[in-house]
């Protein structure tokens, strides 16, 4: 066991105890690293928390980070204030009121220094894992852990995620032990090895799948920092832009001018979840492909050629399928709208919104839904303001909604089917369930009464509309 009194006498490190001289005697089981302003969601318990204070701004900044890590039970805060001219009061005093100790970091000292030296105490002196953990100060990436991991194990290794792609590793995939992929994403990796393992080698394998997902943890927060898209989802999320904005905004966040590109909103959960789910879907997308939210919708922009697989919505079905017996979520429901440039972004969003509003309709916990599969009409229809609907509405239907109330009648349904019916005075009156004469005399009179002719098709698309907007 490792304490945190062990780790202030480390060699060549020089850490200095700023405040929880009496919580020495915590265990530490991990170290981990973050800029984050609130990484709660990243930590786990007994964790040493490594960070350079980059988040930190003023005064007040530190409450919530400091309070994020109380509750994920991390063991300390190391901290350098290389940047701001040391460590601020303000950290310091939050610290000490939510009684967490909290070490400074020399400004001389890399933080890869200190990871190093705190791992190898932690791990002992495995020779397997020193080498191990040597590549993992160095900021490896998941393949590289992954080809050195198998071949200190002597056997090998891929890591699959939760959806069934293989994310490292030269297929196919034929491994005898599975050990689940440690860290705090809701979207489950797993280490397959094509070994069974013996006690020693098992130490290492499960050091190896802790590293992998600190890399992962890593690499997602690289692309969480990724805010160049900030300005043009917030403005398709409000809707008050004017085109110029628009295409202003989708050239800052890194797209072609010309570019086509896919909406797609998911819903889950947990936004956090939903986000993952959508880098998943989207992970080997070659073009650029941006993450967050439209509105109270979590969302994904992806740019798309004539490589984006006919059979999206299919194959992203099977995927959030496969998943979701992992997350035992509720429901995964997904809309995709578009392909569309910058002119037809907006539009492309409603129809993602509709497709997201058709999956809710499937029976199924998993529903992908594309644009194409929604109804032109309603698409129509999504894009005008809330007050037009209602005004559309109410010039069309009034006179016939009021009718219905008053006689306690029931035109306005047998209008909608005749409609559906394609105007057929048989298929309607069969569906109704009355004389095909009874039919015939209700659309006559619902004609009277709005002063239109239902059998005339532009008329017939007018109303149908407005039935729409009613439903």
């Amino acid at each position: 066991m490792t304490v945190l009194k062990t780790l202030l006498d480390l060699p060549g490190l020089g850490l200095r105890l700023r405040t929880g001289a009496e919580l020495l005697d915590r265990e530490v089981t991990r170290i981990y690293g973050t800029e984050l302003p609130d990484p709660g969601r990243y930590l786990s318990s007994g964790e040493l928390v490594l960070s350079g204070l980059l988040w930190w701004r003023r005064p007040g900044d530190a409450e919530p980070f400091v309070a994020a890590l109380v509750q994920a039970g991390a063991a300390a805060l190391a901290a350098s204030g290389a940047d701001s001219g040391g460590i601020p009061d303000d950290v310091v005093e939050a610290c000490a009121r939510h009684r967490i100790p909290l070490l400074e970091v020399p400004v001389d000292v890399s933080f890869s220094l200190v990871t190093e030296r705190v791992v190898l105490a932690l791990t002992g002196d495995s020779g397997a894992r020193r080498r191990l953990l040597s590549i993992a100060t160095e900021n490896a990436s998941v393949p590289t852990l992954l080809a050195y991991g198998s071949a200190e194990l002597r056997a090998a290794c891929w890591v699959v995620s939760g959806t069934g792609r293989l994310v490292a590793g030269t297929p196919p995939v034929a491994g005898r032990t599975k050990l689940p992929i440690t860290g705090r994403n809701p979207v489950p990796w797993l280490l397959v090895v094509d070994a069974e393992l013996e006690p020693a080698a098992a130490e290492i394998a499960e050091e190896l799948a802790g590293l992998i997902g600190l890399a992962r943890s890593r690499d997602e927060q690289i692309q969480r920092a990724d805010n160049s898209a900030e300005t043009l989802l917030r403005l398709l999320g409000d809707g008050t832009a004017t085109g110029s904005d628009l295409a202003a905004a989708f050239s800052a966040s890194g797209f072609r001018a010309q570019a086509s590109v896919r909406v797609l909103l998911i819903r889950t959960p947990g936004a956090n979840v939903g986000r993952e789910l959508l880098a998943e879907l989207l992970a080997d997308h070659p073009l650029r492909t941006v993450f967050g939210t439209i509105g109270e919708e979590t969302c994904a922009l992806a740019e798309t050629d004539e490589s984006w697989p006919s059979g999206w919505t299919s194959t992203a079905s099977t995927a959030l399928s496969t998943v979701d017996q992992l997350l035992g979520t509720s429901r995964i429901l997904l809309g995709l709208g578009g392909p569309t440039g910058v002119p037809g972004l907006r539009g492309a969003c409603e129809e993602a919104r509709h497709a997201l509003v058709a999956a809710t309709n499937h029976a199924a916990r998993v529903a992908v839904v594309s644009g194409e599969e929604v109804g032109v009409h309603r698409l129509l229809l999504a894009g005008a303001p809330d007050e037009l609907r209602a005004a559309l509405r109410e010039r069309v239907l009034g006179p016939l909604l009021a009718y219905d109330v008053e006689q306690h009648g029931d035109l306005v349904r047998s209008v909608r089917v005749f409609l559906e019916c394609s105007g057929s005075p048989a298929r309607a009156a069969k569906a109704l369930h009355v004389h095909v004469n009874t039919l015939r005399y209700r659309i006559t009179r619902a004609s009277e009464i709005l002063g239109v002719d239902l059998t005339e098709f532009t008329t017939q698309v007018d109303v149908y509309l407005a039935l729409m907007v009613e439903g």
